[in-house]
């Protein structure tokens, strides 16, 4: 599991440095800060994947935080979410901003609960395509590598290629990844739906197993042998999976 990495552009040391507390001590972590436009780029194009961008429109007196959203914005399949965090109050300047169609535009000084919730928004309107599940505790957003869960006031990024298996119980699926269990609302069938078939496959109607984390098939005891551990009943419906053992590791 990683967490969501967030890159920070703003040239003000006070309120840069409260932005990685905000951030830090919920869960977040800071990919960097960047004070200038071509150090904003460097970084939102190096080696660490950024997730989302709080960005302060005004650097250096030059409105470089509007250059930065239209030039990530310029190239689609490498655009990321961010969120405007400025003084600014001239109208002509928010018309701009407006155009790069930013998920939130927020004044300073911030206040904390809006800078978070604005933060989620963000990762659900980005990341979830069509459809963002709503459970008691937690909201979960799926994008195509990875799962948005939100517990209390963070977001916690899980890789779907670390699910181990899903167990469905009533109305909910309990996520197993290798470090942590994850519980939200939604139907086994509908997540199935939703998870790539080359990867995930059901084994049961309780069950759907990564294949990858497959490590022994027991048709005798009607058993699959996965990754950690953990065990997921085999159906006689779905026995079929033996013929793509070609896949299994």
């Amino acid at each position: 599991m990683d967490k969501i990495n967030v890159l920070i552009i703003e040239d003000t040391p006070t309120q840069s440095d409260r932005l990685v507390r905000t951030l830090e001590s919920h869960n977040y972590a800071v990919a960097g800060v960047a004070t200038r436009l071509t150090e904003a780029l460097a970084l939102f194009y190096g080696t660490q994947k950024i997730d989302i961008v709080i960005i302060d429109i005004f650097l250096n007196g030059v409105p470089d935080g509007i250059a930065f959203a239209e030039t990530i914005n310029a190239v689609p399949n490498a655009s990321k979410p961010f969120v405007f965090l400025t003084s600014a109050t001239d109208r002509q300047i928010f018309e701009r901003a407006k155009l790069t169609q930013p998920f939130s535009y927020l004044l300073k000084p911030f206040n904390e609960l809006e800078l978070l919730y604005a933060i989620e928004m963000a990762v659900e309107k980005f990341y979830a395509q069509q459809d963002v599940f709503l459970g008691d505790e937690e909201d979960t957003v799926i994008s195509e590598e990875y799962l948005f869960i939100k517990k209390g006031k963070s977001l916690k990024k899980v890789q779907i290629n670390d699910i181990i298996y899903i167990e469905v119980e009533e109305k909910y699926c309990n996520i197993i990844t290798e470090k942590e269990k994850f519980v939200i609302l939604i139907s086994l069938t509908k997540i199935l739906k939703l998870l790539d078939n080359t990867l995930f496959c059901r084994t049961h109607r309780n069950y759907i197993a990564n294949i990858e984390k497959i490590e022994e098939i027991i048709l005798a005891d009607n058993l699959i042998l996965l990754t950690g551990n953990h065990k997921v009943t085999l159906s006689e419906t779905y026995k079929d999976i033996v013929k793509r053992m070609r896949t299994l590791r």
